[in-house]
């Protein structure tokens, strides 16, 4: 199958290296032209070293390469997908596949990815979401991973899963688009109060009640908003949690911890040195918890320490001096 890949990053440097070992034909596209120039001369990507490039890997800056593609991965920041989609319709086939696999909720609007990419590509192409837990780092190194494709037409995700799928790369699929997606972006939040929490030195104990009550909040506002309860249990929310509140491969927790260390905001993301997606979802998880009238006192205080300045310490304090609840509340459910 020909394909194209739109964002030479780890993750589509590493997406792209699996669907060449699939046997399909596959261009790695790049936004910057020295870039894709630099990635041709050397065949590594700094984001993955000690990973080599083919030389059957193709690598572009120029998007005509979507002309003839069957399947084109979306595998840009998430604050660059309405752009980079917005490009590429034009040139897109109509029957295209078109496989998002980046994780976030957009700023301004709080939509999720698919829904950004289905509103620029205006009709053209059948959307999927491919999420889970997943760090570049490993699937560039082919070590077993699972992962799900997502999305209303099932046929879509049937396909994704085929051309995917291989003896180190486990796709299932789900129809629970939303879920899926929420997930995605919301356990970045989480991961960034986690790595907090390590930065502080509090230990096992703190993280795990962060993952599992956090998992909870998830689980809440994605029923709120139409999702499925079951699919938070599943790769893109307990798994994807798990991984990236855990691994230090996690750019989120990485942050965090320069936070729980003393560092500002502003500071942590820089030294962290690529985008922390979890700083944008919890803006978006404030707006849509205020919205849908959703109770998520980790993901909010989260906010106030990303947005608002407060000092971690004084976030731990009042959550854990929060009024007694029960632990399972069927409300929601």
């Amino acid at each position: 199958m020909k394909i194209t890949v739109l964002g030479s990053g780890g993750w589509g440097t590493a997406l792209s290296l699996l669907l060449l070992d699939n046997g399909n034909d596959v261009t790695l596209w790049s936004f910057l032209e020295k870039e894709a120039q630099v990635l041709k001369e050397t065949r590594e990507n700094p984001m993955l070293k000690g990973v080599p490039l083919p030389e059957t890997l193709k690598i572009t800056s120029s998007m005509d390469t979507l002309a003839d593609s069957e399947l084109v991965v979306l595998a840009t920041p998430s604050f660059a997908v309405r752009e980079t989609a917005r490009k590429a319709r034009p040139l897109l086939r109509e029957d295209a596949v078109v496989v998002s696999v980046a994780k976030g909720i957009e700023k301004d609007t709080a939509l999720c990815l698919t829904q950004i990419i289905e509103e620029e590509l205006q009709g053209k192409g059948r959307v999927v979401a491919l999420s889970g837990p997943s760090h570049a780092e490993e699937v560039g190194r082919r070590v077993p991973t699972g992962c799900v494709a997502a999305s209303r037409d099932m046929a879509a995700a049937e396909l994704v899963q085929d051309v995917f799928m291989s003896p180190r790369f486990r796709v299932y699929t789900n129809s629970d688009v939303l879920g899926v997606e929420l997930g995605a972006a919301l356990k970045n939040v989480l991961a960034l109060c986690c790595g907090v929490s390590d930065g502080m030195g509090l230990g096992d104990n703190t993280k795990a009640l962060l993952m599992t009550r956090g998992m909870t909040e998830m689980a809440r506002l994605g029923v709120a908003l139409g999702g499925r309860k079951e699919t938070f249990a599943g790769l893109s929310g307990m798994g994807d949690l798990i991984v990236t509140c855990t691994s230090m491969h996690s750019r989120n927790r990485r942050c965090g911890i320069l936070i729980g260390q003393g560092k500002n905001v502003q500071e942590a993301m820089k030294e962290v040195g690529a985008t922390v997606e979890g700083y944008y979802a919890a803006l978006s998880a404030h707006q849509l918890a205020e919205k849908a009238g959703v109770e998520m006192p980790i993901c909010q205080s989260a906010y106030r320490v990303l947005y608002e300045g407060q000092d971690v310490r004084e976030v731990v304090d009042a959550l854990m001096n929060r009024n007694k609840k029960r632990e399972v509340d069927e409300s929601w459910i």
